[in-house]
């Protein structure tokens, strides 16, 4: 059984790997693995994983079993929008999803921002698996837009209404 946490500065090394492992399972059939080995080598360093850690308006969740991690999760408050969080990842390791981890760590995610009255995300529009599951957490379509700068991947803008 899994349950959601804070992470720590202690599991960065861990939700590197399992970044790298979900998004190579996720994305190599669409980017190629290289592309996917580039994006997480700059998006998902230890390093970088830090700079979200220290984030002073966000919280950074991992769904842990006492023995290993299953998921990550991280959202942080949109700088220019003041009452939206932004869902900026929500991994859950290929062998452990549509276990309920992703919705729990959601569960955990959507409550820590009280003052926020929307929660967004981007999300690759070829990810029918991902679309689907933020559907039925409550999310509609708002928008498209590009991620990740030089790296200019495409994105639908899924947004939700938080009712508390």
């Amino acid at each position: 059984m899994f349950f959601v946490r804070t992470a720590s500065e202690r599991d960065l090394a861990k939700v590197s790997v399992l970044l790298a492992e979900t998004w190579h399972a996720t994305y190599d059939a669409l980017y190629g693995a290289d592309k996917v080995s580039e994006i997480t080598a700059h998006w998902h360093s230890v390093p970088a994983l830090k700079t979200k850690l220290e984030r002073k308006d966000s919280e950074f969740v991992v769904a842990d079993n006492g023995k290993e991690l299953a998921g990550m999760g991280y959202v942080a408050m949109l700088k220019d929008r003041p009452k939206t969080a932004f869902l900026r990842q929500l991994y859950v390791l290929p062998r452990y999803q549509r276990q309920g981890i992703g919705r729990d760590m959601f569960a955990e995610l959507e409550t820590c921002f009280p003052d926020a009255e929307y929660m967004r995300l981007h999300v690759e529009p070829r990810n029918g698996a991902a679309i689907s599951f933020y559907e039925r957490l409550g999310f509609e379509k708002i928008g498209e837009a590009t991620e990740g700068g030089a790296l200019g991947l495409p994105t639908l803008v899924l947004e939700k209404r938080l009712d508390f």
